[in-house]
C-alpha cells in the first residue's frame, strides 16, 4: 500500500509565495458531557465522555483518532460529524463555527461532512436497490432530476470500482468489500470536504481490507478529500493516516505526526498501544509485550491528576495530583508529566522509517 505521508498534489507545505490551505475542520476545546440517571429523587451523574480535545484536518490530508474502547473516539466522531452538538468547545467547518451557526446553516454544513459507518452490513437499506440507495441524498439536497440523479449515481459506482450493473441490485447480492465501496459511495455523493470514517476496515477479512484503504486512498488524492479516521488498528493507521490523536479517557494524551509518533512514541500510553500490537515497528526489534495492568477507569469518576496516573507504571505523586496539560515535545503534543524525562523503550531508538509501498 503506497504510504500517505505526502499526498499527491496536496503538499504538507505550501509553496513559496503560495497560501497556506484553510484547515476542512477545526475543533479547540471540544467537550461531550453527558447526564446519567442514578434513580429516583437523586441528581443526575456527569459522564465526561470527551473532555477538551483541539485538532485541525487540512485538505488532503488524514487524522487517526486511536485508543482503546471507551475513550471517546466515537463521541467526537458525531460531534464532528454534527450528529450531537458539543457541551463546551469551538468546531468550525469549512471556515463556519457550527455551533454558533442558525438551524437553516447547520443543515447546509451537514452536506460538507458524510460518515463511513463501521458495518456494511447494517449501513445499507436492504429493500432498495444499490441505484436508489446512491441517489437519496441527491433527491433530498439538490435540484437534479432522475436522469441526472441516475447519471451521478453510475459515474461513482465507477469511481469506487464497482461495475454498472451493479447499479439495479439489492445490497444482500454483494460481498463485505463490496457494500463498503457503496457506503464510501454514498458518502460522496454530495461532494463533501470531509469524510468521517469510524472503523470502516475492522468488519472485512484482512486481504479486503487493503483494497479498501488503497480506494480511500486514491479518492482522497484525487478529490483533496480530508478524512478524520476513527480506528483501533495501528497497523491500519500506520497505513493511512498523516497524522496521529492519541485518546484516553477522553483526553489527548500524545497527538502529533505519525511518523513522529510511530518511530519515537513518548506517553507511556502510546508506547503501550504500539508495544501491544503485532507487526508494529517495535515490537518485532525485540520490545517485549507488556499489557496495560489494571482495568481502565469509569468516566463517571475519572482519576483526579492524570487520567493514565492509575496505569502507569511510571507515575509519580504529581502524576495523581496535577492534570497534565499538552506540551511540544519532539514535534508532537504530549500530556505527561515526566515525558522529557523518561527514555523511549530501546527497540524504538533509532528505527528505520519503513514504508510501505503498493
Amino acid at each position: 500500500m503506497m504510504s500517505p505521508e505526502q499526498p499527491q498534489g496536496v503538499p504538507h507545505a505550501p509553496a513559496q509565495g503560495a497560501a497556506a490551505p484553510e484547515p476542512v475542520v477545526t475543533a479547540r476545546g471540544l467537550r461531550q458531557v453527558y447526564k446519567v440517571s442514578r434513580g429516583f429523587l437523586r441528581p443526575p451523574a456527569q459522564l465526561q465522555a470527551v473532555g477538551g480535545v483541539s485538532f485541525e484536518v487540512l485538505p488532503g490530508r488524514t487524522l487517526a483518532v486511536v485508543g482503546e474502547s471507551g475513550c471517546g473516539k466515537s463521541t467526537l466522531a458525531r460531534m464532528v460529524s454534527l450528529i450531537e452538538p458539543p457541551t463546551e468547545g469551538m468546531l468550525q467547518l469549512t471556515g463556519v463555527d457550527v455551533v454558533a451557526a442558525a438551524p437553516a446553516q447547520r443543515q447546509t454544513l451537514r452536506r460538507s461532512v458524510q460518515l463511513v459507518f463501521q458495518n456494511p452490513y447494517g449501513s445499507l437499506n436492504p429493500r432498495k436497490k444499490i441505484g436508489a440507495i446512491l441517489e437519496a441524498p441527491l433527491e433530498i439536497n439538490t435540484s437534479l432530476d432522475a436522469a441526472q440523479r441516475a447519471e451521478r449515481a453510475r459515474d461513482m459506482l465507477a469511481r469506487v470500482g464497482l461495475r454498472p450493473e451493479h447499479y439495479d441490485r439489492y445490497p444482500h447480492m454483494f460481498s463485505g468489500g463490496q457494500r463498503q465501496r457503496i457506503a464510501i459511495a454514498r458518502a460522496l455523493m454530495l461532494n463533501p470536504a470531509l469524510l468521517v470514517a469510524d472503523e470502516p476496515v475492522s468488519a472485512l477479512d484482512v486481504s479486503i481490507q487493503a483494497q479498501v484503504l488503497n480506494l480511500l486512498a486514491d479518492l482522497q488524492q484525487e478529490l483533496g478529500l480530508a478524512y478524520l479516521f476513527i480506528s483501533h488498528d495501528l497497523g491500519v493507521v500506520r497505513h493511512i493516516a498523516h497524522d496521529v490523536l492519541v485518546m484516553y479517557l477522553g483526553h489527548t494524551v500524545e497527538q502529533g505526526p505519525k511518523q513522529a509518533i510511530f518511530s519515537r512514541p513518548l506517553h507511556p500510553y502510546t508506547q503501550a498501544l504500539l508495544a501491544s500490537t503485532p507487526g508494529i515497528v517495535g515490537q518485532g526489534a525485540g520490545l517485549p509485550r507488556t499489557p496495560l495492568k489494571g482495568e481502565l477507569p469509569s468516566p463517571l469518576n475519572p482519576p483526579g491528576g492524570c487520567v493514565f496516573s492509575t496505569r502507569c507504571p511510571h507515575a509519580v505523586e504529581r502524576c495523581r495530583a496535577e492534570r497534565p496539560l499538552p506540551r511540544t515535545i519532539e514535534a508532537r503534543l504530549v500530556a505527561c508529566h515526566l515525558a522529557d524525562t523518561l527514555t523511549p523503550p530501546a527497540a524504538w531508538q533509532h528505527q528505520p522509517q519503513e514504508e510501505s509501498t503498493r
